[in-house]
């Protein structure tokens, strides 16, 4: 592989830390790996050796070489070519009468494991080697300026042969890890919350890499994956403005005569108005046009959806059998905000999609894990739709507001900035009848028709009707009419 600047580089192994390395690790370095227990680092560290072609050397200090294997097998790592020196204690030797201590004198002494691994690596050459963990050595050193003599001259001979080194080092409460970073080329941090694992590259010697803290989901089957953050500034894809109609003409008077390829849109409005019903309305109507759609369903059930939008008179099912449509229910207890950018990436870079609907955004920002706060979601949010925006994508957003009636609100989470269009639906108290009405509040393109016309929904569709005329207070949710309040 060839990144940026025309160094060749090696495959991590792991799907989407190449992308964080901008392209792989280079030949010969040196690569640090730290966390606390059961972060992922022999996850990680074995994945980089089953990327290899050529020979390849494990060299293990807590780990039994059979549990090494079958653990990566589960994982569906394979290790088959892979030399693994095992180092870990043995059991035997702690109840043998003999034995005072789990490890042997000359074990002890860590002079000979070193003269161990310094025989392994002559008898194998390996392109690639990990010794897993590093940090075991300095329990076994006591010196810790001679292991820093010995661990330096092994890494400086490792480098003259251009074998790619990782190591593992576990945290430890003091600093006695820092030296060991210092020793890396590349400097990875892997940490693991009640939610889920985060992975940082916090130093990479001859080459840039992508920074912050990336998500790092560990899975059975499909071992180590880590999904990016989404820099939105790294995309970019020409398109034009053209307007795209709704499905809907009388929705499309109200827009002006639609909304522009690459926009955002917010579809607003309190529970059970018809804010999906209406984006959905843009999915069909794409399909049509023979654009590809995604619609990604944060608190609504896949099947549910579609019998619904069928029973609605807008089915939509035809698409997503020809594939034309792509409809993903999203499990956000689950997920984390990158993973969630991931499948959006993938539905507009590998699907093709030119209209993607996200239903709703208050899902999206209770419900996802990663975020340590309110706000930042509404960045990660914010990050997703200036992606989208640079990638030419026309954006529906579903927004809930609280409020049913009453004082007037366009969006409850703070997201208005994020649009260029925004279409409003809202409950009327006219007479005793609920009604609904329907109106467009903003458009960043062009003009709109600043009017609410009645909005039904039945088994026929969806119906936007004449302006309301005759009434004032309209936005209240209670109006009156004009006639009779001039006659009192």
């Amino acid at each position: 592989m060839t990144a940026a600047g025309g160094r060749e580089r090696l495959d991590s192994g792991t799907p989407g830390l190449d992308d964080v390395l901008t392209g792989g690790f280079l030949p010969g370095q040196t690569v640090i790996v730290s966390g606390g227990p059961g972060t992922g680092k022999t996850v990680l560290a074995s994945q980089f050796l089953a990327a290899g072609d050529d020979s390849s050397l494990y060299i293990c200090f807590e780990e039994r070489e059979a549990d090494l294997r079958r653990n990566a097998e589960a994982l569906g790592i394979d290790l088959s070519n892979t030399t693994v020196v095992d180092l870990s204690a043995d059991g035997d030797r702690f109840f043998a009468e003999e034995s005072y201590s789990v490890f042997p004198t000359d074990e002890v002494e860590g002079e000979d494991l070193l003269d161990t691994i310094a025989e392994a690596i002559d008898s194998h050459d390996p392109t690639r080697l990990v010794i897993d963990p590093l940090s075991e050595l300095r329990s076994l050193l006591p010196d810790g300026y001679q292991f820093r003599r010995n661990i330096s001259s092994l890494i400086n001979e490792l480098r003259e042969r251009e074998t790619t080194t990782l190591c593992t080092t576990q945290y430890a409460d003091d600093h006695t890890n820092v030296d060991l970073q210092f020793l890396g080329d590349v400097t990875i941090e892997i940490r693991r919350s009640t939610k889920h694992r985060t992975l940082e590259v916090t130093k990479f010697r001859g080459s840039a890499s992508a920074s912050g803290r990336h998500t790092y989901r560990i899975r059975s089957g499909t071992g180590g994956h880590v999904y990016p953050k989404l820099v939105p500034g790294d995309h970019h894809r020409e398109s034009s403005r053209e307007q795209l109609s709704s499905g809907i003409d009388e929705l499309d008077a109200l827009l002006g005569g639609g909304v522009e390829q690459g926009s955002v849109t917010v579809v607003s409005g309190p529970s059970g108005v018809g804010k999906t019903t209406v984006g959905t309305a843009f999915l069909r109507a794409a399909a049509n046009r023979g654009q590809q759609s995604a619609a990604f369903l944060f608190e609504e059930l896949r099947g549910d959806y579609l019998y619904r939008a069928a029973e609605l008179g807008i089915d939509v099912r035809e698409f997503v059998d020809d594939g034309s449509l792509v409809v993903e229910e999203i499990e956000s207890l689950t997920q984390s905000p990158d993973e969630f950018a991931h499948s959006v990436r993938q539905a507009v870079e590998v699907d093709g999609a030119d209209v993607v609907l996200l239903d709703g955004t208050a899902g999206y920002r209770l419900g996802l894990q990663g975020g340590d706060s309110q706000n930042s979601l509404t960045r990660e949010l914010h990050a997703l739709c200036r992606y989208l925006k640079r990638m030419g994508v026309t954006v529906i957003l579903v927004e809930e507001v609280q409020n049913v009636t009453g004082e007037f609100t366009a969006t409850s989470e703070r997201i208005s900035y994020l649009a260029d269009n925004i279409v409003f639906l809202r409950y009327l108290e006219v007479d005793g009848e609920i009604q609904k009405a329907i109106g467009v509040l903003k458009k960043r393109f062009g003009e709109f028709e600043p009017t609410l016309r009645k909005l039904s929904i039945t088994t026929g569709g969806v119906d936007v009707g004449e302006q309301l005329t005759g009434l004032r207070g309209v936005l209240t949710g209670t109006p009156e009419f004009v006639s009779r309040r001039d006659s009192q």
